[in-house]
């Protein structure tokens, strides 16, 4: 694999079809999560969002299904999240206009129901493992698009920590930083010198797959990788194929899994990238984190808070970088990366084909560079 950069006369823009990444809007005819189920309580209503859309969540307190509702009352525009759950409905906090689950306006108490407005929209919402679905594009494509795998959550041969906040990044950002594992040089403070070794990549309809091996080069072992793998791995070929890790975005999910010489699955993680504003320039991360429980009874329980606090620094040092790339953009006007590694120039190309353009969408300023298989 040639990464030599070209000349300074070989002008190539960065983004794959000449368009700014960074304008691309998530495709809304997906699952997303929206909130955690522990966040919306039985008769309780809470506020979320989709890329600027307010989408307000309700849970009636007698055990019925969680709907979802446009977070604006139709007469005033306040949030109906901050209303009342009654029965099967929100009342609105301001005058106390009632909402059903089909998001019909059922009750204007100063005017009768002879005389009730239009109501406001509603949302495809499903509960699964811990996570609050909607979908927020064509609801008639609701029931024949699939919630995505989560993880190993239901499976009690793991353990799962689920771990997420807000990230002021486009959420492609997210989606190279984690597909890259060259960027392990940036977490050498907290997992010592390791060497990925690319293995090769896979380009399908929706998907890109990267495949990597590691060899630690110098520096003690984290307890939280020994938790994972156990034996320390080094620099000889006797590992260079034993451990495989797998990072897939199928989109607009990704996971990455790590696969042991005995074929088991030792770890296994599902995320989420969510836009939260109209622009898409800040995501919710929802993570879910399944490790094997290993022979040992109760060691993987006795050691989570160390692997916790270890993921949650790995985890802080990406958030800060990919804002860091976040402002860079703002600053330049644009997305100026020379992108040269192969399978992260397929995957700025499927985040481009599968997203939908800015209203307003720009030519990405061109950079010096090239992004070729």
């Amino acid at each position: 694999m040639d990464q030599s950069l070209p000349s300074d006369s070989m002008q190539t823009p960065s983004a794959p079809g000449g368009r700014d990444l960074r304008r691309i809007r998530s495709n809304p005819d997906f699952w997303y999560p929206v909130a955690w189920s522990r966040e919306l309580r039985a008769g309780k209503t809470i506020g979320t969002r989709y890329a600027g859309q307010p989408i307000a969540l309700v849970r009636p307190r007698e055990g019925g299904s969680i709907f979802a509702l446009e977070d604006r009352c139709a007469h005033r525009q306040v949030p109906l999240s901050q209303g009342v759950v009654k029965g099967d409905s929100v009342q609105c906090c301001y005058h106390g206009w009632a909402y059903g689950r089909s998001g019909r306006c059922i009750d204007v108490p100063y005017l009768g129901k002879g005389k009730l407005p239009n109501g406001v929209r509603t949302y495809p919402v499903r509960e699964v493992d811990g996570l609050i679905f909607v979908f927020p594009g064509d609801a008639a494509k609701a029931d024949a698009t699939p919630l995505p795998r989560l993880a190993e959550v239901a499976n009690p041969a793991y353990k799962t920590r689920r771990f997420g906040q807000l990230v002021h990044c486009h959420y492609s950002f997210m989606h190279e930083n984690l597909m890259d594992m060259n960027h392990q040089f940036m977490h050498m403070k907290q997992m010592g010198q390791m060497k990925p070794r690319f293995l090769g990549q896979e380009r399908g309809p929706g998907m890109v797959e990267a495949r990597y091996s590691f060899a630690r080069t110098g520096g003690k072992q984290p307890l939280g990788e020994a938790l994972i793998f156990g034996q320390k791995r080094d620099n000889s070929e006797k590992f260079a194929f034993r451990d495989v890790m797998t990072i897939r975005t199928v989109y607009p999910y990704q996971t990455l899994h790590i696969q042991t010489a005995d074929n088991a699955p030792v770890m296994d993680l599902w995320i989420a990238y969510v836009p939260q504003d109209e622009a898409e320039l800040t995501n919710r991360v929802f993570g879910l984190l399944s490790i094997r429980r290993p022979g040992i009874p109760g060691l993987l329980d006795l050691a989570w808070p160390f692997l916790t606090a270890f993921t949650e620094r790995i985890f802080r040092e990406d958030r800060e970088i990919v804002e860091l790339e976040q402002a860079a953009w703002r600053e330049q006007g644009g997305d100026r990366n020379q992108e040269i590694f192969p399978v992260i120039c397929s995957l700025r190309a499927l985040l481009e084909e599968c997203g939908l353009p800015a209203d307003q969408d720009t030519e990405a300023p061109v950079a010096t560079g090239v992004c070729g298989a």
